[in-house]
């Protein structure tokens, strides 16, 4: 049973612990919350001892099931953290965590983590067989009014008043970056907590550091979504964090190509089949929104700058590269660059 991390706390206070849990993401900060709310439970269950076990190139999996098999000499419950690092147990793994499965003793809680998994995972004969005993949860970077909602939660949690804007300012400077936002809203905890006058956001800028975390796929897809403001921000952020120019450029080519590939379905078939093309659904928004600016003189202007960039990345050592990338980022809008040179 899936549960989402932000409930997690909830479900598990209403409806206590199963044997097993799984937590897969790339987002820390709600994995830890999980993992924190799971210890204390399992604490206030009896379960006084945890072992941790993660299943590296050095592991047996005969270790788990001796650990599952064993009494401590001063708890009958067994408490087990299971990591795997590529999210997957591998086939012995997998008949061993099945085996579990069928004879776990109610004394016995097996937490499993990992980084993030697809579908193929989820629909795995081992998954499945855990996850008839177990809930799930799945943690992702959050954005927007998720992200909003977050930090409004952490604020109200840790009985500080902030303003709208203060708030504003905080998701602002810790995108991609829960844990900047955690520790940002309990430095302010300590400053400002039972106080009845609401944070001002002037005040509030003076102390943050920007500590957002972004990829080039969010950059990517900012352009698409047409929010040059925001991109600019994204590609700012990989400067900073020291991304190779080139890895950009190889993105935007890549998704100058693919709207090209859009484009030249639509004037042929009359609409576009993104499936056949290999854009999941999770991003057809963004590709029909780009469509909707871009016509094809502006794909062709898009793709000769793109030509121009990379032989001028490959063959010269340009002093701004960024520059250079900011400049065809605003051609994805489309930005009136033309007449513009690149050198």
């Amino acid at each position: 049973m899936q549960v989402y991390p932000n409930r997690f706390e909830q479900h598990i206070a209403q409806n206590g612990l199963p044997p097993f849990i799984m937590v897969f993401g790339d987002e820390p900060q709600q994995k830890l919350d999980i993992i924190d709310a799971v210890r204390a439970k399992a604490k206030g269950l009896g379960f006084d001892e945890r072992q941790t076990l993660v299943a590296d190139s050095d592991f047996s999996w005969s270790q788990l099931i001796d650990a599952t098999q064993s009494m401590s000499l001063f708890s009958d419950k067994q408490y087990i953290e299971l990591t795997l690092p590529t999210g997957k147990p591998g086939a012995e793994g997998a008949k061993v965590l099945s085996a579990i499965c069928d004879s776990i003793s109610p004394d016995t809680i097996i937490l499993i983590q990992g980084p993030k998994i697809g579908k193929d995972v989820q629909k795995a004969k081992w998954f499945k067989t855990i996850d008839a005993h177990a809930i799930f949860s799945l943690c992702y970077p959050l954005e927007g009014k998720q992200l909003l909602q977050w930090v409004t939660q952490r604020c109200k949690e840790q009985k500080i008043n902030l303003s709208q804007a203060s708030i504003n300012l905080i998701c602002d400077f810790s995108e991609g970056n829960l844990l900047a936002a955690k520790q940002e809203i309990e430095k302010l905890s300590l400053l400002y907590s039972g106080s009845n006058q609401a944070i001002d956001a002037d005040a509030l800028a003076k102390s943050m550091v920007d500590q957002s975390r972004f990829t080039v796929f969010q950059f990517v897809d900012d352009l698409l979504a047409g929010d040059i403001q925001k991109a600019i921000k994204i590609l700012y952020r990989l400067e900073s964090e020291g991304v190779e120019p080139n890895v950009i450029l190889w993105s935007l080519i890549k998704e100058a190509q693919t709207l090209a590939e859009c484009k030249s379905m639509q004037r042929i078939e009359g609409t576009v089949n993104f499936n056949k093309l290999r854009i999941w659904q999770n991003k057809q928004t963004l590709y029909r929104s780009a469509l909707q600016r871009l016509n094809d003189k502006d794909l062709r202007l898009m793709m000769e700058h793109l030509q121009q960039a990379d032989l001028i990345l490959k063959s010269e050592q340009s002093p701004k590269p960024f520059v250079l990338i900011s400049h065809l980022a605003c051609l994805f809008i489309p930005a009136p660059l033309q007449h513009l040179a690149l050198r």
